[in-house]
């Protein structure tokens, strides 16, 4: 008996080892990342976010971070694979939500911009004054559509 309880305590610790390293790696992978994406090397910082989200397939910057690579990078399928990502698992993150606004108004899809706008309203802290020019863009294009 005293034998099974060490090896449970050894086991825990173990355990408990390993998860606070992937945590540590984790974050140390997201901000050397972030570092680069703010020096403009993309192809660097997407590798070490790629690397983040395999220790944490949860951890939501590193899901916006990538898509604004894949945005310098003109790849908008996966710039917007991205963005649903991070709205998935932060549903109230206002730049993922406003990035993904201005994708849907470069493609006149209006009935997402004002679903997207309406959450924003809702959720805004820090981006509120863009709804009245997300408000105008939208007023703008649908105006030329009516003539």
């Amino acid at each position: 008996r005293n034998i099974n309880m060490k090896l449970t305590i050894k086991i825990l610790a173990i355990f408990f080892f390993l998860f606070t390293t992937a945590i540590s790696a984790n974050e140390h992978y997201f901000s050397e990342a972030k570092e680069l994406f703010d020096k403009g090397k993309y192809k660097e910082s997407k590798f070490l976010l790629q690397r983040s989200i395999v220790f944490n397939p949860k951890h939501s910057k590193s899901y916006l971070y990538l898509a604004k690579i894949f945005n310098v990078e003109e790849n908008e399928s996966e710039e917007i694979k991205n963005l649903n990502s991070t709205l998935l698992l932060e549903p109230k993150n206002e730049e993922a939500t406003f990035l993904l606004i201005e994708i849907e108004l470069s493609r006149s899809n209006f009935s997402k911009v004002k679903q997207l706008r309406n959450n924003l309203k809702e959720i805004c802290l820090l981006l509120c004054e863009k709804i009245s020019s997300i408000n105008e863009r939208l007023d703008d294009i649908e105006a030329k559509n009516e003539s």
